[in-house]
């Protein structure tokens, strides 16, 4: 579906992701440069977002960072959907049986992934999640997942695939190969594709159509993860799955 754009709401979004993303408050004019924005442009937005309490500036230095408005978005956003806290339970134990970080993700579109529930584990992985934290949809054993499961045309997967970033980036044939195997065993395991040395293993959740709405994914260090245990660990994630699946 072709969605219009409406450059004011990009642009205040972008802005939104540029203060998410800093370490520290930015002032207008960096913000400016690292957007492209006309810097008048780019105050008008700022002085939208901070009288809608999405932004707060300091009143002395007049750098910019996220508002506690956005903090009521979130928490009203996670209230509307159960997802969260059905999983959670289930992600712990998951996590604590394997020692690994499973994880709860929501799939709005071919875009991104984002992480709505979170069970860390101890161990080094080169991968930083957060809730909230947002991935490209189809990359790794998730991305896998949607292309199985999801709705979406050949073309528009295609063209998202090529977009990928992968540390060991299969062919795209190669990589619908591995969607149809995918979809006859109803779970993916990625093997250092997406991050070397690192294993991630994605299992849809489905809804009451048998199209994809979540997956649960599980990261752990390859030297952990073998085969073995990978295959276990997937048998019990769909079992999770199945118990969370409305």
């Amino acid at each position: 579906m072709n969605v219009r754009a409406v450059p004011a709401v990009t642009r205040a979004v972008a802005i939104l992701r540029l203060l998410g993303r800093a370490r520290e408050p930015m002032g207008m004019k960096a913000i400016s440069q690292a957007l492209e924005l006309v810097p008048s442009t780019g105050l008008h937005i700022l002085r939208a977002l901070v009288a809608e309490e999405l932004v707060k500036v300091d009143p002395v230095t007049k750098q910019y960072s996220l508002g506690a408005g956005l903090l009521s978005l979130a928490r009203t956003a996670l209230d509307s959907d159960d997802f969260p806290s059905r999983v959670q339970p289930h992600l712990d134990a998951l996590s604590r049986r394997y020692g690994v970080s499973a994880i709860g993700v929501e799939l709005p579109n071919l875009r991104h992934m984002i992480v709505v529930a979170l069970a860390r584990s101890q161990a080094p992985v080169r991968l930083h999640v957060d809730v909230g934290s947002r991935f490209p949809a189809l990359i790794s054993a998730t991305g896998r997942c949607l292309a199985a499961f999801g709705t979406q045309s050949p073309a528009e997967i295609e063209k998202n695939f090529k977009a990928l970033r992968w540390n060991n980036a299969p062919s795209y044939q190669a990589w619908l190969k591995e969607i149809e195997t995918v979809r006859r065993q109803g779970y993916s395991i990625d093997r250092g594709n997406y991050i070397a040395g690192v294993t991630i293993v994605a299992v849809p959740v489905l809804n009451v159509q048998g199209t994809i709405s979540h997956t649960l994914a599980s990261v752990g260090l390859s030297g952990q993860l073998d085969r073995t245990t990978a295959v276990s660990l997937a048998h019990d994630m769909q079992a999770a799955a199945r118990a969370v699946a409305v």
